[in-house]
């Protein structure tokens, strides 16, 4: 082939393709609308308007999925104890027993008679008294016409025998004897005898 032949080929084919092709592209706007006015909307067709799903995943349950529990076990019961209670202990000072009659105090003296001599003679030769010389160790006390004195043994003997007591009522030539030993807490002495008289003879 010439290379003129050559050159008219390459027009020909140049020409074709731009005929076929159309006109060339435009220049794309700088500013907006960037879609060029004479393009057609693009519509996807009645086709391709299709709903949208209302779950990512069909044909799953919706909600809260429940899950097996494991077994339930007793609650364990633990015995109670009673609260202890402590009792401060009292002391309670021991009653103190208070006589109903306090005892009475003891006879005085007698100051006149019966005398000393008066109570020995009294009681000498008497059932229970020693046949030994005797003395007034204490008295005699009077209260009212009641006496009472304290007679011992004298002598060698002195130390072996007890004191004698010695209950008497009245003086001078009316001195009666109403007990005599060692012990003169008779029934007369305890009912009639002034208290002075009965303490000294029965201690009450």
């Amino acid at each position: 082939m010439s290379p003129r032949t050559s050159v008219l080929v390459l027009t020909v084919a140049a020409a074709a393709l731009l005929s076929a092709c159309g006109e060339p592209p435009r220049a794309l706007p700088t500013s907006p609308p960037y879609v060029s006015p004479s393009a057609a909307p693009i519509s996807l067709g009645p086709s391709l308007d299709l709903p949208l799903p209302t779950a990512l995943t069909p044909g799953l349950p919706t909600g809260t999925v429940p899950y097996p529990t494991g077994p339930a076990y007793p609650t364990p019961a633990y015995p109670t104890y009673p609260t202890p209670t402590f009792t401060v202990p009292t002391t309670t000072p021991p009653t103190t027993t208070t006589p109903a009659t306090p005892t009475p105090s003891h006879a005085a003296r007698c100051a006149a008679q019966p005398t000393r001599p008066q109570i020995l003679a009294l009681i000498t030769g008497r059932p229970g008294i020693p046949d030994k010389p005797l003395r007034v160790l204490e008295g005699p006390f009077c209260s009212g016409s009641w006496s009472f004195a304290t007679v011992e043994v004298t002598g060698t003997d002195a130390d072996e025998l007890d004191p004698l007591m010695v209950v008497a009522t009245g003086a001078g030539t009316t001195l009666a004897l109403v007990a005599a030993g060692s012990d003169v807490c008779i029934d007369r002495v305890q009912t009639s005898a002034p208290p002075g008289i009965r303490v000294l003879a029965c201690g009450f």
